[in-house]
């Protein structure tokens, strides 16, 4: 069972399942302000210009006679606000895992020893045992050649 639960993990926490996670949840969260673009800002508008047209007065004549209310800019702006608090929030949970995935990768990474060195002349790698760089032939401090 132990296994199981840690494969269960192990593909959960690969890059593109949380990718497809956070693109699913942003791409519901940005239709709510494209429906809302078009049913409280674009449709009314587009209402009130074929109002225009017919004859009426005023907006509130056009609004009784084709039966819609005003435009709603503050929908509008509360489902931008939505979409942005949702983001964040994805945001804050996608930078938590990613944190908790790289904990114990710094462990691994820690215990690593040391195999190569910089040459102070030509900063290329070279092994850390060499007492003369194989690229520049310079003689390296702290050695001495036998």
């Amino acid at each position: 069972m132990k296994k199981f639960f840690g494969e269960f993990k192990e593909f959960i926490m690969r890059g593109n399942v949380m990718d497809l996670a956070v693109a699913v949840i942003i791409g519901g969260a940005f239709q709510t302000i494209v429906k809302s673009l078009c049913d409280d800002v674009i449709t009314p508008f587009i209402q009130m210009i074929i109002g225009m047209c017919t004859g009426a007065k005023d907006i509130d004549e056009m609004t009784k006679a084709l039966n819609v209310g005003p435009i709603h800019f503050g929908a509008f702006i509360s489902a931008i606000i939505n979409f942005i608090i949702m983001a964040f929030i994805i945001f804050i949970l996608v930078k938590a895992v990613n944190k908790a995935m790289t904990i114990g990768k710094k462990k691994e990474e820690e215990e690593e020893e040391e195999t190569e060195k910089e040459c102070p002349y030509c900063k290329t790698k070279i092994d850390i045992n060499a007492t003369r760089c194989p690229h520049c032939t310079s003689k390296l401090e702290g050695f001495e050649e036998k």
